[in-house]
């Protein structure tokens, strides 16, 4: 029973419900990034480079025979990976820096006045300065 008691407390902290909500958060935007990048920047740079589509790119290290597939190497495969991370770590800092930006523009809140001491506080004071004046 300790230990489900244990499990609890573990489970219901706030940093464990955080982590649990970036996560899910995270999914979501990674959705999003993962459409900015395929459905935004993808086809522009295309355009760009020539259409150049480095995924067919490979080396074919045994043929096929008697029905079983070629056995290849798919190096354009791997490139095409490393400029999508490209593209996907670049686009996620452009918007960190953008929100980052945002950030600072915005005006710390001024400080308010402080709080007027409660009358239980203003009595004791007026005690206080009464006993220091008539012991002097």
């Amino acid at each position: 029973m300790k230990t489900l008691e244990e499990f609890k407390e573990f489970a219901v902290k706030g940093n464990v419900v955080d982590m649990a909500v970036g996560v899910v958060i995270g999914a979501g935007f990674g959705k999003i990034v993962s459409s900015l990048v395929a459905d935004i920047i993808t086809p522009v740079l295309g355009v760009l480079i020539g259409g150049v589509n480095f995924t067919n790119l490979k080396v074919t290290l045994k043929d096929a025979l008697e029905g079983k597939p070629a056995v290849t190497w798919n190096y354009g495969a791997f490139i095409q990976s490393i400029f999508d991370f490209l593209i996907i770590s670049f686009s996620i800092f452009a918007l960190v820096k953008l929100i980052t930006r945002l950030k600072k523009h915005t005006p710390p809140p001024a400080p308010g006045a402080p709080p007027a001491p409660s009358a239980e506080v203003v009595l004791l004071t007026e005690i206080r300065d009464a006993l220091k004046a008539k012991s002097s």
